[in-house]
């Protein structure tokens, strides 16, 4: 399955606009953080994980995605966000904590929450996993439209919720892709330190469900292979199974001095980037021309600084709405 010369275009235009999103969270983030680092400090308190990197991942699938179609992704998520619609201005204003994000500022970055087109995302590993099997299930149940798309990384492949999500996928044929994020780095423990196996597409076998293998952050690879699987699960025949080679080219979380990567690792992985290697592919296929490109990089950059404007005069909850968009019980 190839890519139109408008969905190639499309993937470009989101990748980048997810690595400028990023690019600028991570220089606000850092305000107020230094000389030594403290991570409550600054415009965006707490942990931060960015995604730069892995968005051929994210744009490859939601490609051939609708808002119908539900998503459940990982502590990692800004760039699948992007690339199913998330709406910007909230779910950045959702990142600087305020009153006009995506949850009003109480989820933070790993928590984002887009009902308009389905999207999900937890900081605990493997959690999106069981929510997409049961959307695929009321969506089967209910003769309605729709496949379940759960994106995890390849440490969530050894969660035991990994297992039981794919097994009851199988069992009641449900439409659900399963697409692993490999980076090879769960926190700082390299894949082959704690997985069994070398390929998480491998163990799809194991549930008579068909596995897929994407090397080398390849961002056309991933669209065929996604392709293939979310046109299965909309025609009825079950779950499939999609293991991606990405890279991670920032640390686990922001602050993490990365002692752990081998000499030389961050450098390769930065050489094979994968946005200035798919636009030098588009433009040697003539999809893009570098005007085309100045033009789309600066359309990015705008809608990004539009974002952060709305988040950064927008004003937080006030203390009272922590009692807001909660369960109380009756008193005894």
């Amino acid at each position: 399955m190839l890519p139109t010369a408008e969905q190639r275009r499309w993937m470009y235009r989101h990748m980048v606009l997810s690595r400028y999103l990023e690019e600028r969270i991570e220089a606000l983030y850092m305000e107020g953080k230094t000389p030594v680092f403290n991570m409550a400090k600054g415009p965006i308190p707490g942990e931060m994980h960015l995604s730069n990197g892995q968005e051929p991942c994210a744009v490859g699938v939601c490609a051939h995605l609708t808002a119908d179609d539900i998503v459940t992704a990982t502590h990692r998520p800004h760039h699948i966000a992007v690339a199913k619609g998330v709406d910007l201005d909230a779910m950045v204003a959702e990142i600087f904590g305020k009153a006009t994000g995506l949850a009003g500022g109480r989820g933070g970055h790993m928590h984002l929450f887009d009902a308009a087109v389905n999207f999900s995302c937890s900081g605990i590993i493997g959690e999106g996993l069981g929510p997409a099997v049961g959307a695929a299930l009321s969506r089967k149940m209910q003769g309605k439209p729709g496949v379940a798309v759960a994106f995890m990384g390849e440490g969530a492949a050894n969660q035991g919720a990994f297992h039981e999500a794919l097994n009851l996928a199988a069992v009641w044929q449900l439409p659900v892709v399963f697409v692993i994020e490999d980076n090879a780095w769960g926190i700082s423990v390299a894949k082959q330190a704690s997985t069994a196996v070398p390929r998480n597409d491998l163990r799809a076998a194991a549930y008579g469900i068909p596995g897929h293998h994407v090397a080398d952050n390849d961002v056309e690879g991933v669209y065929a292979a996604a392709g293939e699987a979310i046109a299965r699960a909309r025609e009825g025949q079950g779950p499939s199974l999609i293991e991606i080679e990405t890279a991670r080219l920032a640390g686990h979380f922001m602050g993490d001095g990365e002692d752990y990567r081998p000499k030389g690792e961050k450098e390769g992985l930065q050489a094979r980037d994968p946005i200035p290697r798919y636009r030098q592919a588009l433009l040697d296929a003539g999809v893009l021309d570098e005007a085309g490109d100045s033009d789309l990089v600066a359309e990015a950059h705008s809608r990004v600084e539009a974002a952060i404007r709305f988040a950064q005069q927008s004003e937080f909850l006030p203390p009272e709405a922590a009692l807001e968009a909660v369960f109380v019980g009756e008193p005894s």
